[in-house]
């Protein structure tokens, strides 16, 4: 039986699975009685062993035991029970760090702060001991694993799909919903960046030297959020549904390049004027991408704005005559803003859209097909 023939194919397609898997992540990481239910060891273990009788099961199918043999892939195997067993064990101290505080207790990391050791000799045997067994794990990988070496580069033939080393595929599947400046430099830049300046930015000192959850949920669910959504989950996706052309492939489904893919990628110009006003696109570009133009000014400008420019001594006020959880929402920026200030609250608040906006892009792009918010060919700026 072909275990992935249980899941319907079209619930394999990144536009069905990504929005309930976002949903469901935040659910989890902000209801208290949800996330110490996940990190309960035995639904740990239960979890570690569906993933196994997936991959075991999983190789009776052709194109799946294919891919997951293939050297390449072989990380990617390990990286899911390597990030796995860690951000479970994080997310564990933190509950139960949260849980010595409600009884009075200092953290975990405080009451084993006596069993302190000497860096030598102790740190360092056991990180020579670590080196020797990394070693040895090379060594047999080396042997054991074929090098994913393919035939010389030519312009006769070309791999079909064509694909970056696993650690870059997330990269590539960004290249999907972005101009390649954008994929390619902007937000790999943005990411860096961002990763740089949060000790500047994020000066809360709770959360330092232990691990919590209710203390820093914001930082930990967007850092979370950003690893393991918006990149592991884009590697999962590049490798294990990207086939032929770069078309989408449910799991257990055959790769072959005769599959027919349907896309229509159009602009967001083409929605406004021709199927929104049954117009004619404008003949210059300008007034042809001004929608577009309108539609990010508004995304990154407008909703800051808003914040930014209600009165002080209003910031932490309730917001009137919108719902519990946009109020809610808009209460925790106008905050953010109070106490971070306009230069570390603007560089927050920048990183925070570009993240939403490109989560907006991959959606509008796989719901809508939607190629560009703004494209301008003739200057070779497309968003």
């Amino acid at each position: 039986m072909d275990i992935f023939k249980i899941v319907p194919e079209w619930a394999w397609q990144p536009k069905v699975f990504f929005i309930p898997i976002s949903v469901a992540f935040f659910i989890v990481l902000y209801n208290d009685k949800l996330i110490r239910l996940l990190v309960n060891p035995i639904v740990a273990w239960a979890a570690a062993l569906a993933t196994t009788a997936v991959f075991v099961l999983g190789t009776a199918n052709p194109t799946f035991k294919e891919i997951i043999t293939k050297g390449d892939n072989i990380p990617i195997i390990i990286m899911v029970y390597t990030f796995g067993f860690f951000t479970w064990l994080a997310l564990r101290r933190g509950t139960i760090n949260d849980d010595r505080a409600d009884r009075g207790l200092p953290p975990l990391e405080e009451a084993e702060g006596h069993q302190k050791v000497m860096v030598w000799p102790d740190l360092v045997y056991t990180e020579f001991i670590c080196l020797i067994l990394i070693t040895v794990g090379l060594l047999v990988w080396s042997l054991v694993l074929k090098a994913p070496l393919e035939q010389p580069a030519t312009t006769v033939e070309t791999p079909n799909p064509s694909k970056a080393p696993w650690y870059f595929l997330g990269l590539q599947e960004l290249l999907v919903y972005f101009d390649p400046w954008i994929a390619g430099v902007l937000l790999p830049g943005a990411v860096l960046g961002g990763l740089i300046v949060i000790p500047y930015i994020d000066t809360n000192p709770k959360g330092s030297g232990y691990y919590t959850l209710r203390d820093r949920r914001f930082a930990i669910s967007m850092f979370l959020y950003g690893f393991l959504i918006m990149w592991v989950l884009l590697i999962f996706v590049g490798t294990f549904l990207r086939g032929p052309n770069w078309n989408i492939f449910p799991l257990g489904q055959e790769w072959t390049v005769h599959k027919i893919e349907v896309l229509n990628n159009v602009n967001f110009s083409e929605y406004f004027w021709v199927l929104g006003l049954n117009q004619p696109l404008p003949s210059h570009w300008f007034m042809r991408e001004l929608p577009g133009f309108l539609f990010c000014a508004g995304f990154f400008i407008i909703g800051p704005g808003i914040v930014m420019f209600q009165p002080l001594g209003k910031a932490l006020e309730p917001i009137p005559l919108i719902g519990k959880t946009f109020a809610s929402f808009f209460y925790f920026w106008r905050k953010m803003w109070v106490e971070l200030g306009f230069v570390r609250y603007s560089i927050l608040v920048n990183l925070f859209l570009m993240m939403a906006f490109t989560v907006l892009k991959m959606i509008t792009r796989w719901a809508f097909n939607l190629k560009y918010f703004v494209s301008i060919p003739e200057f070779f700026f497309n968003i």
